[in-house]
Protein backbone atom coordinates (compact mmCIF):
# COMPACT_ATOMS: atom_id res chain seq x y z
CA UNK A 1 0.00 0.00 0.00
CA UNK A 2 1.53 3.57 -0.86
CA UNK A 3 2.23 5.49 2.47
CA UNK A 4 1.54 9.12 0.54
CA UNK A 5 0.22 9.68 -2.41
CA UNK A 6 0.76 13.37 -4.37
CA UNK A 7 -1.93 15.30 -5.82
CA UNK A 8 -1.46 17.19 -9.38
CA UNK A 9 -4.17 19.04 -9.51
CA UNK A 10 -6.52 21.59 -7.59
CA UNK A 11 -9.90 22.62 -6.68
CA UNK A 12 -12.78 19.92 -6.40
CA UNK A 13 -10.69 17.20 -7.78
CA UNK A 14 -8.09 17.36 -5.87
CA UNK A 15 -10.05 17.19 -2.62
CA UNK A 16 -12.23 14.00 -4.38
CA UNK A 17 -8.64 12.26 -4.54
CA UNK A 18 -7.36 13.32 -1.21
CA UNK A 19 -10.71 12.27 0.49
CA UNK A 20 -10.20 8.73 -1.13
CA UNK A 21 -6.90 8.63 -0.16
CA UNK A 22 -7.59 9.41 3.53
CA UNK A 23 -10.21 6.63 3.62
CA UNK A 24 -7.50 4.17 2.10
CA UNK A 25 -5.18 5.53 5.45
CA UNK A 26 -3.22 7.05 2.93
CA UNK A 27 -1.60 10.27 3.52
CA UNK A 28 -2.19 13.06 0.83
CA UNK A 29 0.36 15.80 -0.73
CA UNK A 30 -1.14 18.75 -2.15
CA UNK A 31 0.27 21.36 -4.94
CA UNK A 32 -0.70 24.33 -4.95
CA UNK A 33 0.11 27.95 -7.02
CA UNK A 34 0.69 31.02 -5.00
CA UNK A 35 -2.59 32.14 -6.33
CA UNK A 36 -4.34 28.64 -4.51
CA UNK A 37 -2.17 29.07 -1.29
CA UNK A 38 -5.71 29.14 0.23
CA UNK A 39 -7.45 26.76 -1.50
CA UNK A 40 -9.61 23.85 0.37
CA UNK A 41 -7.44 21.14 -1.05
CA UNK A 42 -4.48 23.29 0.38
CA UNK A 43 -6.11 23.12 3.85
CA UNK A 44 -7.61 19.46 3.67
CA UNK A 45 -4.03 17.58 2.79
CA UNK A 46 -1.30 16.37 5.03
CA UNK A 47 1.17 18.35 3.27
CA UNK A 48 1.05 21.14 0.53
CA UNK A 49 4.28 22.28 -1.58
CA UNK A 50 3.82 25.74 -3.45
CA UNK A 51 5.03 24.88 -7.07
CA UNK A 52 5.41 28.08 -8.57
CA UNK A 53 3.48 30.91 -9.83
CA UNK A 54 -0.27 31.68 -10.63
CA UNK A 55 -0.05 30.69 -14.90
CA UNK A 56 -0.89 26.86 -14.62
CA UNK A 57 2.11 26.71 -17.42
CA UNK A 58 4.09 27.92 -14.24
CA UNK A 59 2.86 25.40 -11.48
CA UNK A 60 0.32 23.16 -12.49
CA UNK A 61 2.18 22.28 -15.66
CA UNK A 62 5.73 22.29 -14.65
CA UNK A 63 6.73 18.43 -14.45
CA UNK A 64 10.14 19.65 -12.89
CA UNK A 65 7.92 21.23 -9.74
CA UNK A 66 6.13 18.34 -9.28
CA UNK A 67 8.86 15.95 -9.62
CA UNK A 68 10.62 17.70 -7.14
CA UNK A 69 7.94 17.98 -4.86
CA UNK A 70 7.84 14.28 -4.61
CA UNK A 71 11.15 13.80 -3.93
CA UNK A 72 11.11 16.18 -0.74
CA UNK A 73 7.49 15.01 0.94
CA UNK A 74 8.95 11.24 -0.27
CA UNK A 75 5.20 10.98 -1.84
CA UNK A 76 5.43 7.14 -3.63
CA UNK A 77 2.83 8.01 -6.45
CA UNK A 78 1.12 11.13 -8.57
CA UNK A 79 -2.58 11.24 -9.17
CA UNK A 80 -3.15 13.32 -11.79
CA UNK A 81 -6.72 13.92 -11.34
CA UNK A 82 -8.19 15.94 -14.77
CA UNK A 83 -6.98 18.03 -17.20
CA UNK A 84 -3.17 19.57 -16.57
CA UNK A 85 -0.62 16.26 -16.79
CA UNK A 86 -3.63 13.94 -16.67
CA UNK A 87 -3.05 12.80 -20.61
CA UNK A 88 0.26 14.00 -20.84
CA UNK A 89 2.33 11.19 -22.39
CA UNK A 90 6.03 12.52 -21.76
CA UNK A 91 5.03 13.19 -17.99
CA UNK A 92 3.59 9.41 -17.29
CA UNK A 93 7.56 8.32 -18.23
CA UNK A 94 9.22 11.26 -17.04
CA UNK A 95 7.09 9.76 -13.58
CA UNK A 96 8.27 6.27 -14.23
CA UNK A 97 11.60 7.27 -14.65
CA UNK A 98 12.10 8.75 -11.12
CA UNK A 99 10.41 5.31 -9.89
CA UNK A 100 7.05 6.84 -9.04
CA UNK A 101 3.92 5.45 -9.70
CA UNK A 102 1.30 7.35 -12.27
CA UNK A 103 -2.22 6.52 -11.27
CA UNK A 104 -3.25 5.88 -14.24
CA UNK A 105 -3.15 4.00 -17.67
CA UNK A 106 0.70 3.33 -19.35
CA UNK A 107 2.87 6.13 -21.47
CA UNK A 108 1.99 4.42 -24.36
CA UNK A 109 -1.89 4.09 -23.60
CA UNK A 110 -2.09 7.71 -23.38
CA UNK A 111 -0.25 8.39 -26.41
CA UNK A 112 -2.24 6.01 -28.73
CA UNK A 113 -5.68 7.17 -27.23
CA UNK A 114 -4.10 11.25 -27.34
CA UNK A 115 -3.75 10.96 -31.16
CA UNK A 116 -7.55 10.79 -32.96
CA UNK A 117 -6.11 9.24 -36.22
CA UNK A 118 -4.29 6.72 -34.19
CA UNK A 119 -7.18 6.37 -31.48
CA UNK A 120 -9.33 5.67 -34.19
CA UNK A 121 -7.58 3.29 -36.31
CA UNK A 122 -6.57 0.79 -32.84
CA UNK A 123 -10.31 0.94 -31.55
CA UNK A 124 -11.41 -0.39 -35.64
CA UNK A 125 -8.64 -3.18 -35.09
CA UNK A 126 -10.25 -3.85 -31.50
CA UNK A 127 -13.68 -4.25 -33.12
CA UNK A 128 -14.95 -0.78 -31.67
CA UNK A 129 -17.57 0.46 -34.27
CA UNK A 130 -16.38 4.12 -35.77
CA UNK A 131 -17.90 7.09 -37.69
CA UNK A 132 -17.42 6.67 -41.50
CA UNK A 133 -14.37 8.97 -42.68
CA UNK A 134 -10.92 8.94 -43.51
CA UNK A 135 -8.31 6.55 -42.71
CA UNK A 136 -5.78 9.42 -41.11
CA UNK A 137 -5.02 13.25 -41.97
CA UNK A 138 -6.26 14.64 -45.10
CA UNK A 139 -3.41 16.50 -46.76
CA UNK A 140 -5.11 18.84 -49.12
CA UNK A 141 -8.66 20.07 -49.75
CA UNK A 142 -8.62 18.26 -53.26
CA UNK A 143 -8.17 15.09 -50.97
CA UNK A 144 -11.03 16.54 -49.11
CA UNK A 145 -13.35 16.88 -51.91
CA UNK A 146 -12.91 13.42 -53.08
CA UNK A 147 -13.53 11.65 -49.57
CA UNK A 148 -16.33 13.93 -49.18
CA UNK A 149 -17.91 12.62 -52.55
CA UNK A 150 -17.90 9.29 -50.82
CA UNK A 151 -19.36 9.39 -47.74
CA UNK A 152 -21.19 11.84 -48.19
CA UNK A 153 -22.46 15.49 -46.34
CA UNK A 154 -22.89 16.94 -43.84
CA UNK A 155 -19.11 16.28 -42.82
CA UNK A 156 -16.76 17.50 -39.42
CA UNK A 157 -13.27 18.16 -40.01
CA UNK A 158 -11.33 17.57 -36.71
CA UNK A 159 -7.94 18.81 -35.50
CA UNK A 160 -6.04 15.30 -34.79
CA UNK A 161 -4.92 16.54 -31.71
CA UNK A 162 -7.86 18.21 -30.78
CA UNK A 163 -10.26 18.44 -27.64
CA UNK A 164 -12.57 20.76 -25.93
CA UNK A 165 -13.96 21.88 -29.78
CA UNK A 166 -11.17 23.54 -31.19
CA UNK A 167 -9.96 22.77 -34.27
CA UNK A 168 -13.78 21.43 -35.36
CA UNK A 169 -15.76 22.74 -38.48
CA UNK A 170 -18.90 21.41 -40.16
CA UNK A 171 -19.39 21.58 -43.70
CA UNK A 172 -22.86 21.09 -44.87
CA UNK A 173 -22.01 20.99 -48.52
CA UNK A 174 -19.25 20.81 -51.13
CA UNK A 175 -19.45 24.56 -51.01
CA UNK A 176 -18.40 25.38 -47.43
CA UNK A 177 -16.12 22.45 -47.34
CA UNK A 178 -12.96 24.42 -48.33
CA UNK A 179 -13.25 26.92 -46.03
CA UNK A 180 -14.52 24.88 -43.44
CA UNK A 181 -11.18 22.41 -44.22
CA UNK A 182 -8.80 25.92 -43.47
CA UNK A 183 -10.40 27.55 -40.88
CA UNK A 184 -9.95 23.62 -39.36
CA UNK A 185 -6.34 23.60 -39.91
CA UNK A 186 -5.79 27.34 -39.08
CA UNK A 187 -7.52 26.63 -35.66
CA UNK A 188 -5.32 23.30 -34.84
CA UNK A 189 -1.93 24.95 -35.69
CA UNK A 190 -2.75 28.10 -33.92
CA UNK A 191 -4.26 25.79 -30.55
CA UNK A 192 -2.23 22.77 -30.53
CA UNK A 193 0.95 23.66 -32.90
CA UNK A 194 -0.28 20.62 -35.50
CA UNK A 195 -2.30 21.55 -38.13
CA UNK A 196 -3.21 17.97 -39.26
CA UNK A 197 -6.90 17.24 -39.73
CA UNK A 198 -9.38 14.12 -40.76
CA UNK A 199 -12.88 14.07 -42.29
CA UNK A 200 -15.58 12.52 -40.42
CA UNK A 201 -19.96 11.80 -41.59
CA UNK A 202 -21.32 14.66 -39.39
CA UNK A 203 -24.28 12.86 -37.71
CA UNK A 204 -27.12 15.56 -37.61
CA UNK A 205 -29.14 14.65 -34.63
CA UNK A 206 -26.67 12.41 -32.51
CA UNK A 207 -26.53 11.89 -28.63
CA UNK A 208 -23.36 12.16 -26.81
CA UNK A 209 -22.57 8.55 -25.35
CA UNK A 210 -19.89 7.17 -23.29
CA UNK A 211 -18.76 4.17 -22.01
CA UNK A 212 -17.47 3.94 -18.56
CA UNK A 213 -14.39 1.50 -18.44
CA UNK A 214 -11.76 -0.09 -15.72
CA UNK A 215 -9.03 -2.54 -16.21
CA UNK A 216 -6.49 -3.72 -14.31
CA UNK A 217 -3.34 -3.76 -16.83
CA UNK A 218 -3.20 -7.25 -17.23
CA UNK A 219 -5.65 -8.65 -19.11
CA UNK A 220 -9.23 -8.19 -17.50
CA UNK A 221 -11.99 -5.43 -17.66
CA UNK A 222 -14.84 -4.72 -17.09
CA UNK A 223 -17.43 -2.20 -18.09
CA UNK A 224 -19.94 0.47 -15.63
CA UNK A 225 -22.82 1.06 -18.48
CA UNK A 226 -22.90 4.63 -19.90
CA UNK A 227 -23.18 7.97 -19.16
CA UNK A 228 -25.37 10.44 -21.47
CA UNK A 229 -23.54 13.80 -22.13
CA UNK A 230 -25.37 15.26 -24.98
CA UNK A 231 -26.58 18.61 -23.32
CA UNK A 232 -23.40 20.94 -24.30
CA UNK A 233 -22.64 24.19 -25.31
CA UNK A 234 -19.86 24.52 -27.47
CA UNK A 235 -18.51 21.08 -27.34
CA UNK A 236 -18.64 21.83 -23.18
CA UNK A 237 -20.98 19.20 -21.49
CA UNK A 238 -22.99 20.82 -19.14
CA UNK A 239 -25.64 18.49 -18.16
CA UNK A 240 -24.80 14.45 -17.49
CA UNK A 241 -26.40 11.74 -16.62
CA UNK A 242 -26.38 7.60 -15.74
CA UNK A 243 -28.13 5.67 -17.51
CA UNK A 244 -28.52 7.04 -20.58
CA UNK A 245 -32.37 7.43 -21.47
CA UNK A 246 -32.41 6.65 -24.60
CA UNK A 247 -30.41 3.36 -24.19
CA UNK A 248 -31.91 0.01 -23.62
CA UNK A 249 -30.31 -2.79 -21.52
CA UNK A 250 -29.67 -4.73 -24.66
CA UNK A 251 -27.55 -2.02 -25.96
CA UNK A 252 -25.40 -0.86 -22.96
CA UNK A 253 -24.43 -5.07 -22.69
CA UNK A 254 -23.74 -4.96 -26.49
CA UNK A 255 -21.47 -1.91 -25.96
CA UNK A 256 -20.16 -1.88 -22.92
CA UNK A 257 -19.15 -5.64 -23.89
CA UNK A 258 -17.36 -4.61 -27.11
CA UNK A 259 -15.46 -1.79 -25.17
CA UNK A 260 -14.79 -4.05 -21.83
CA UNK A 261 -13.48 -6.54 -24.46
CA UNK A 262 -11.27 -3.97 -26.27
CA UNK A 263 -9.39 -2.37 -23.13
CA UNK A 264 -8.51 -5.55 -21.96
CA UNK A 265 -6.69 -6.90 -25.27
CA UNK A 266 -4.85 -3.72 -24.58
CA UNK A 267 -4.17 -4.68 -21.20
CA UNK A 268 -5.17 -1.19 -20.00
CA UNK A 269 -5.15 -0.19 -16.19
CA UNK A 270 -7.51 2.17 -14.51
CA UNK A 271 -9.97 4.19 -15.42
CA UNK A 272 -11.20 5.41 -19.05
CA UNK A 273 -13.88 6.35 -21.18
CA UNK A 274 -15.05 5.87 -24.36
CA UNK A 275 -17.12 8.12 -26.21
CA UNK A 276 -19.25 7.60 -28.84
CA UNK A 277 -21.81 9.39 -30.80
CA UNK A 278 -25.18 7.76 -31.00
CA UNK A 279 -27.78 7.97 -33.65
CA UNK A 280 -30.41 5.29 -34.85
CA UNK A 281 -29.77 2.50 -32.91
CA UNK A 282 -25.92 3.01 -33.81
CA UNK A 283 -22.83 3.84 -31.59
CA UNK A 284 -19.71 5.57 -33.41
CA UNK A 285 -16.48 5.67 -31.59
CA UNK A 286 -14.93 9.54 -31.03
CA UNK A 287 -12.39 9.30 -28.86
CA UNK A 288 -11.00 7.48 -25.88
CA UNK A 289 -10.45 9.72 -22.68
CA UNK A 290 -7.63 8.07 -20.44
CA UNK A 291 -8.38 9.63 -17.04
CA UNK A 292 -10.88 10.03 -14.33
CA UNK A 293 -13.74 12.02 -16.20
CA UNK A 294 -15.55 15.31 -14.25
CA UNK A 295 -18.80 13.09 -14.79
CA UNK A 296 -17.31 9.98 -13.25
CA UNK A 297 -19.85 10.67 -9.71
CA UNK A 298 -22.85 9.56 -11.79
CA UNK A 299 -21.61 6.68 -12.25
CA UNK A 300 -20.17 6.19 -8.83
CA UNK A 301 -23.77 6.94 -7.46
CA UNK A 302 -25.43 4.02 -9.77
CA UNK A 303 -23.18 1.13 -8.93
CA UNK A 304 -22.12 2.43 -5.18
CA UNK A 305 -18.19 2.29 -6.59
CA UNK A 306 -15.11 4.38 -5.50
CA UNK A 307 -13.32 5.11 -8.95
CA UNK A 308 -10.62 6.87 -7.81
CA UNK A 309 -10.21 4.02 -4.65
CA UNK A 310 -10.09 2.09 -7.26
CA UNK A 311 -7.04 3.71 -9.53
CA UNK A 312 -5.09 3.50 -6.71
CA UNK A 313 -5.41 0.17 -5.89
CA UNK A 314 -4.95 -0.82 -9.31
CA UNK A 315 -1.99 1.77 -9.96
CA UNK A 316 -0.63 -0.53 -6.47
CA UNK A 317 -0.76 -3.65 -8.52
CA UNK A 318 -4.29 -5.21 -6.76
CA UNK A 319 -6.91 -6.69 -8.55
CA UNK A 320 -9.79 -4.95 -9.19
CA UNK A 321 -12.25 -4.92 -5.91
CA UNK A 322 -15.27 -5.93 -8.12
CA UNK A 323 -16.15 -8.12 -11.51
CA UNK A 324 -18.47 -7.27 -14.38
CA UNK A 325 -21.04 -9.58 -12.45
CA UNK A 326 -20.72 -7.81 -9.25
CA UNK A 327 -21.85 -4.39 -11.43
CA UNK A 328 -25.71 -3.84 -11.14
CA UNK A 329 -27.44 -0.76 -11.92
CA UNK A 330 -29.38 1.13 -8.92
CA UNK A 331 -31.58 3.87 -9.88
CA UNK A 332 -30.76 7.08 -11.77
CA UNK A 333 -27.95 9.72 -11.11
CA UNK A 334 -27.44 13.27 -12.82
CA UNK A 335 -24.65 15.84 -12.64
CA UNK A 336 -24.90 19.76 -13.20
CA UNK A 337 -21.64 21.40 -13.94
CA UNK A 338 -21.68 24.97 -12.13
CA UNK A 339 -19.19 27.87 -13.17
CA UNK A 340 -18.57 31.21 -12.18
CA UNK A 341 -20.01 32.58 -15.33
CA UNK A 342 -22.41 35.49 -15.99
CA UNK A 343 -25.28 34.72 -18.07
CA UNK A 344 -26.37 34.96 -21.07
CA UNK A 345 -22.59 35.33 -22.27
CA UNK A 346 -21.03 32.73 -20.25
CA UNK A 347 -18.16 34.84 -19.62
CA UNK A 348 -16.03 34.27 -16.88
CA UNK A 349 -16.76 35.49 -13.57
CA UNK A 350 -13.97 34.91 -10.82
CA UNK A 351 -14.57 36.70 -7.59
CA UNK A 352 -15.29 36.59 -3.69
CA UNK A 353 -17.55 33.95 -2.68
CA UNK A 354 -19.47 36.36 0.15
CA UNK A 355 -21.73 33.08 1.08
CA UNK A 356 -21.61 29.49 0.40
CA UNK A 357 -24.37 27.14 1.39
CA UNK A 358 -23.85 23.26 -0.01
CA UNK A 359 -27.61 21.48 -0.52
CA UNK A 360 -27.54 18.22 1.66
CA UNK A 361 -30.39 15.75 2.00
CA UNK A 362 -30.48 12.00 0.61
CA UNK A 363 -29.29 11.30 -2.77
CA UNK A 364 -27.47 14.81 -2.77
CA UNK A 365 -23.81 14.99 -3.31
CA UNK A 366 -21.75 18.44 -4.04
CA UNK A 367 -18.12 18.06 -4.94
CA UNK A 368 -16.74 21.54 -4.24
CA UNK A 369 -14.11 23.01 -2.76
CA UNK A 370 -15.68 26.76 -2.08
CA UNK A 371 -16.40 28.20 1.02
CA UNK A 372 -17.34 31.30 2.65
CA UNK A 373 -14.36 34.05 1.88
CA UNK A 374 -12.98 32.24 -0.97
CA UNK A 375 -11.39 34.49 -3.75
CA UNK A 376 -11.93 32.32 -7.26
CA UNK A 377 -8.61 33.17 -9.34
CA UNK A 378 -8.69 34.35 -12.43
CA UNK A 379 -6.09 31.92 -13.89
CA UNK A 380 -8.02 28.57 -14.31
CA UNK A 381 -11.36 26.97 -15.39
CA UNK A 382 -14.48 28.78 -14.39
CA UNK A 383 -15.79 25.01 -12.93
CA UNK A 384 -16.46 26.11 -9.35
CA UNK A 385 -19.22 22.75 -8.07
CA UNK A 386 -20.19 19.80 -9.63
CA UNK A 387 -24.24 19.11 -7.85
CA UNK A 388 -24.91 15.28 -8.28
CA UNK A 389 -28.10 13.73 -7.78
CA UNK A 390 -29.07 10.10 -6.88
CA UNK A 391 -32.87 8.38 -6.73
CA UNK A 392 -34.86 5.27 -7.78
CA UNK A 393 -35.64 6.33 -10.88
CA UNK A 394 -34.90 9.16 -13.41
CA UNK A 395 -37.96 11.58 -12.21
CA UNK A 396 -37.29 11.12 -9.07
CA UNK A 397 -33.38 12.25 -9.59
CA UNK A 398 -35.06 15.39 -11.39
CA UNK A 399 -37.30 16.13 -8.58
CA UNK A 400 -34.19 15.97 -6.44
CA UNK A 401 -31.61 18.43 -8.50
CA UNK A 402 -34.91 20.95 -8.70
CA UNK A 403 -34.91 20.68 -4.39
CA UNK A 404 -31.18 20.89 -4.07
CA UNK A 405 -30.93 23.64 -6.75
CA UNK A 406 -33.19 25.54 -4.74
CA UNK A 407 -31.24 25.15 -1.47
CA UNK A 408 -27.89 26.10 -2.89
CA UNK A 409 -26.46 29.35 -1.78
CA UNK A 410 -23.47 30.69 -3.56
CA UNK A 411 -23.15 34.79 -3.53
CA UNK A 412 -20.34 37.12 -4.16
CA UNK A 413 -20.27 35.73 -7.75
CA UNK A 414 -22.33 34.92 -11.08
CA UNK A 415 -23.01 31.36 -11.59
CA UNK A 416 -24.90 28.95 -13.95
CA UNK A 417 -27.15 27.77 -11.48
CA UNK A 418 -29.99 30.31 -13.17
CA UNK A 419 -29.27 27.96 -16.53
CA UNK A 420 -30.32 24.75 -14.71
CA UNK A 421 -33.65 25.98 -13.13
CA UNK A 422 -34.95 27.10 -16.21
CA UNK A 423 -33.84 23.71 -18.40
CA UNK A 424 -35.28 21.67 -15.61
CA UNK A 425 -38.88 23.19 -16.92
CA UNK A 426 -38.73 22.16 -20.27
CA UNK A 427 -40.64 19.14 -21.62
CA UNK A 428 -37.55 17.49 -23.39
CA UNK A 429 -35.72 17.90 -20.36
CA UNK A 430 -38.34 16.17 -18.23
CA UNK A 431 -38.53 13.72 -21.37
CA UNK A 432 -35.10 13.15 -21.75
CA UNK A 433 -35.53 14.15 -25.71
CA UNK A 434 -32.34 15.56 -26.54
CA UNK A 435 -29.86 15.56 -28.53
CA UNK A 436 -26.58 16.85 -28.65
CA UNK A 437 -27.63 20.21 -30.72
CA UNK A 438 -30.61 20.43 -28.42
CA UNK A 439 -28.85 22.95 -25.80
CA UNK A 440 -27.35 25.17 -28.66
CA UNK A 441 -30.70 26.00 -29.85
CA UNK A 442 -32.23 26.16 -26.76
CA UNK A 443 -29.74 28.87 -25.84
CA UNK A 444 -30.66 30.92 -29.02
CA UNK A 445 -34.31 30.98 -28.28
CA UNK A 446 -33.73 31.44 -24.39
CA UNK A 447 -30.77 33.06 -23.43
CA UNK A 448 -30.08 35.32 -26.31
CA UNK A 449 -26.30 36.30 -25.82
Amino acid sequence: MFDKILVANRGEIALRVIRAAREMGIRSVAVHSTADADAMHVRMADESVCIGPPPGSDSYLSIPSIIAACEVTGAQAIHPGYGFLSENANFVQIVEDHDLTFIGPTAEHIRIMGDKITAKDTMKDLGVPCVPGSDGGVPNVDAARKLCDEIGYPVIVKATAGGGGRGMKVAQDAAGLERAFLTARSEAKAAFGNDEVYIEKYLTTPRHIEIQVFGDGKGKAVHLGERDCSLQRRHQKVLEEAPGPAISEEERERIGKICADAVARINYAGAGTIEFLYENGEFYFIEMNTRLQVEHPVTEAIFDVDLVQEQIRVAEGYPMSFTQEDLKINGHAIEVRINAEKLPEFSPRPGTITQFHAPGGLGVRMDSALYDGYKIPPYYDSLIAKLIVHGRDRQSALARLNRALGELIVDGVDTTVPLFHALLQEEDIQTGAYNIHWLEKWLETNLRG
